[in-house]
């Protein structure tokens, strides 16, 4: 007497356990991965110059948190800062001006004053920044 054993067939393989790996690399590349568009050259961005003195002379102007402008000190409408600066930079051989911005200011109050006045004779344009941490009063 001959006993056969049953044949058994083996089970497909399943891609499952595949499909899962393929799924993990794929959410950590994108997690690690840089996402911004690169510059086609080298680019260093400025840093802040803090606890060099302030240059002298020049033209303060002021902008509030709301955007409100004041030149010197004088509270005034954007176009009659614009008529002021104007002034100021052709009268005398004064070419520097500083922008001080409130911390809360938005920054479409400030960019398009640096450009305005640029475009209004100013050699130097300085903004004003305070440390992130200020020294410890003496």
């Amino acid at each position: 007497m001959k006993l056969s054993r049953p044949i058994t067939k083996q089970p497909a393989e399943t891609i499952v356990a595949l499909i899962d790996v393929v799924f993990f690399l794929l959410v950590f590349f994108m997690l690690i991965g840089r996402m911004d568009a690169t510059a086609p050259f080298d680019v260093s961005p400025p840093t802040a110059q803090t606890g060099a003195d302030m240059p002298s002379g020049g033209i303060t102007v002021s902008v509030s948190a709301t955007g409100d402008l004041a030149v010197d000190g004088v509270s005034m409408a954007e176009p009659d800062l614009n008529t002021a600066v104007a002034a100021r930079l052709s009268g005398t051989s004064e070419t520097l001006v500083r922008i001080n911005a409130h911390r809360a200011t938005e920054l479409r109050h400030v960019l398009p004053l640096v450009s305005r006045i640029e475009e209004l004779g100013a050699q130097e344009v300085v903004l004003v920044v305070t440390p992130e941490t200020a020294p410890p009063a003496q």
